[in-house]
C-alpha cells in the first residue's frame, strides 16, 4: 500500500475539488466538498480497493488523509 496511490484514490471520490488540494497532510474534513456522502464513498473505496473495513467513526478519528491511510494500513 502506497500513500501516493491512496491519496490519488481518495481524491477520485471528489467531483469538484481540484486534485492539487490533495496531499497526505490535507485535512479532508475542511474541504468544501466534504460531506457524509463523501464519507460513505471513502468507506466504499477502502473496502473495494483494499479489502479493509472502516467506519464513519474511524474516519472521524482521523484528521488528515495520511492519518486515514495509516489507519487503513494497520487493519
Amino acid at each position: 500500500m502506497d500513500i501516493n496511490e491512496f491519496v490519488e484514490k481518495f481524491a477520485e471520490q471528489f467531483d469538484d475539488t481540484d486534485e492539487s488540494e490533495f496531499t497526505p497532510s490535507t485535512v479532508f474534513s475542511q474541504l468544501d466538498e466534504w460531506s457524509s456522502l463523501t464519507s460513505l464513498a471513502i468507506i466504499a473505496f477502502v473496502r473495494t480497493d483494499y479489502g479493509k473495513k472502516i467506519t464513519a467513526l474511524d474516519i472521524r478519528s482521523c484528521e488528515t488523509i495520511e492519518d486515514l491511510f495509516n489507519l487503513v494500513k494497520s487493519r
